[in-house]
């Protein structure tokens, strides 16, 4: 796949960025990003907290991906302090990218193409350039099936050759399974230093400390414990437009902890400066010490743009039980979330509606409109008829954990799939007892199921409820192994490729992939497509639109609840920018305070 020469001349002029649809919001020669604090202060040191464990290094293999250390790439909250993506994606946009290890992008209107032109500054933190070479190494190693993580090699098993431009370019040709996405996803990959790896053993899980062209270096680790980050003086992008008001530490301290627990515990004391709360019982109650009394520690909530998200009870379709639509709603039905939010969360939270809550892009309350109708028409069986007139709502209880009619509605529902009553006992057409194993990883899920457990006990189905240790619930998730579990999606408001990983039918005999229901539908992989290929904004809400739809129909989760805000409570000699970005907080942004002690 990979190639040096001269490709032929791009058919379109560079732009300082690309965004999905539309044009980046920012124009070219902007000074600092919106939501930041160009003159935030420099210096001293951040701890983070994280609880669990890290035994590798190397961030893009599939070996040891589970435990790799936190902040080396790609990290959702510390943001990427080692390896650098060609172009940096702006947490105040849907999904735009501008320019960082490279300097421009440039495609063509159908997006047959991307090419790249590297920034002349760009340096690894051993001093060497970054050269194109560097981003043929990487993509060699990317393209791995079974070594690295799987959307790296999805993404790249859509180019059809990669060429070297001149000194400083590199092309990426597409094949025809590239979409319109294609051009951004291969925007977001990080740059490895090929003098920095062995081919040979690239593939191993690693404690030696990586090379990459970040603001920070590894500075020491403690395997399982502690790894330091030592912000790199010499950096080379320290006064691009887009590092501005960011990485305003000298050091960063990443402390692992054993359980959440023992990680609050590590707060109050004051092992670690930030900590990211969602339980509204843990925010209401849990915050009555000294530090919170006297004003050492603030509390404060940030109101975001982004959906809701997906969080709830995920069935495993790939087992018999869960294959029938009819009965994957009746469970659905049997959920009282009133009761749960009224008796343990204090009503703080609101009830997930659908894949794209609080956001244009969900179909929830809005009937289908023509666009959907004709993404729909080849699957006219994909959605229910309440759900494509806009009149679905998830089901709303008395709040007393044993609705009637909820039940009522729900039994009715596994009768006609062919379940009957042996004395108490609900069985199913086979003559097995209707019976099925919730995995849950924490106290939080395991309370959670158990009011969920209690109701499925009103109507004979036996729900056993599994507590296990990280380990053991990480490989049981990668390999399938279980019937329920609960987990959460983060939400986007931008839907493109990684959904095919999520709901995809390709993903769904992935090992590890992220397809934790099982799901193989041909309307959904169609309107993954649509989202992937649309042009204009219209197009593309009304595809993720009729995706949500048909998700919604489906009912391969039954969606718990969220809040709508973030929550964070930080040391007070912590601060951040006035403005949030759309997507929320960003802690790259935030600095602490110079005479702090």
């Amino acid at each position: 796949m990979l190639a040096l020469g001269n490709a032929p001349p791009a058919l379109a002029a560079p732009m300082h960025g690309i965004a999905m649809q539309g044009e980046p919001a920012l124009a070219p020669g902007f000074d600092h990003l919106p939501f930041v604090n160009p003159d935030a202060p420099k210096g001293g040191t951040m701890r983070y907290g994280v609880y669990g464990t890290f035994d590798n290094l190397n961030p893009v293999i599939v070996r040891g991906a589970l435990t790799t250390a936190r902040g080396i790439w790609f990290d959702p909250e510390f943001g990427n302090l080692v390896f650098e993506p060609l172009m940096w994606r702006s947490p105040d946009e849907p999904f735009t990218l501008y320019g960082l290890v490279a300097e421009s992008v440039e495609t063509d209107e159908e997006r047959t193409f991307v090419e790249f032109t590297l920034n002349p500054a760009a340096r690894f933190s051993d001093g060497k350039p970054v050269r194109v070479e560097d981003v043929l190494f990487t993509t060699e190693m990317l393209s791995q099936v079974g070594l690295v993580r799987p959307q790296y090699t999805n993404w790249l098993s859509k180019v059809a050759k990669i060429e070297k431009v001149g000194e400083r370019g590199v092309r990426f040709t597409f094949n025809e399974k590239a979409d319109r996405e294609l051009p951004l996803l291969l925007a977001g990959l990080p740059v490895l230093p090929e003098h920095g790896f062995d081919r040979a053993t690239f593939g191993q899980t690693t404690l030696k400390p990586v090379i990459g062209s970040g603001p920070y270096v590894i500075d020491r680790v403690v395997p399982g414990q502690r790894i330091v980050y030592r912000k790199n003086p010499d950096y080379w992008g320290r006064n691009l437009p887009i590092k501005r008001g960011l990485d305003n530490y000298d050091e960063i301290v990443v402390e692992y902890f054993r359980n959440q627990n023992a990680q609050f515990e590590g707060f109050q004391k004051g092992l670690f400066f930030v900590y990211a709360d969602g339980s509204p019982e843990h925010w209401r109650s849990a915050y009555d010490f000294p530090a919170v009394r006297d004003g050492r520690v603030v509390k404060e909530e940030f109101e975001t743009g982004r959906p809701a998200g997906v969080y709830g009870f995920f069935f495993n379709t790939r087992r018999p039980l869960f294959q029938d639509r009819r009965v994957r709603t009746a469970l659905g039905l049997l959920y009282d979330f009133d009761w749960a939010n009224k008796n343990l969360y204090y009503g703080a939270y609101r009830r997930i509606e659908g894949y794209f809550a609080d956001s244009e892009l969900s179909s929830v309350g809005r009937p289908a409109d023509e666009r959907e109708k004709a993404l729909l028409a080849r699957f006219p069986d994909a959605v229910a008829p309440e759900v494509m007139d806009g009149s679905w709502r998830p089901p709303a209880s008395d709040a007393s954990g044993a609705d009637r009619k909820l039940m009522k509605d729900a039994v009715d529902m596994l009768k006609e799939a062919g379940y009957a009553f042996h004395g108490a006992r609900l069985v199913g057409p086979d003559g097995r007892p209707f019976a099925f194993e919730i995995l849950v990883q924490n106290a939080d899920q395991q309370r959670i199921a158990l009011g969920y457990q209690r109701t499925l006990a009103r109507v004979g189905i036996a729900a056993s409820i599994r507590l296990v240790d990280d380990a053991q619930y990480q490989l049981r998730k990668t390999s399938f192994d279980y019937d329920v579990l609960i987990s959460a999606f983060n939400p986007t408001l931008s839907p493109g490729a990684e959904q095919r990983g999520r709901w995809g039918s390709a993903a769904a005999t992935a090992s590890g992939s992220f397809n934790y229901a099982g799901v193989a539908n041909p309307a959904v992989d169609a309107l993954i497509d649509a989202m992937t290929a649309a042009r204009t904004k219209e197009d593309f809400v009304a595809a993720v639109r009729a995706y949500d739809r048909v998700l919604i129909t489906e009912a391969y989760v039954v969606p718990l609840f969220y809040v709508g805000e973030q929550w964070l409570a930080r040391w007070s000699f912590i601060r951040h920018p006035d403005r949030t970005p759309l997507n929320g907080y960003h802690l790259p942004s935030f600095w602490r305070e110079p005479d702090a002690p």
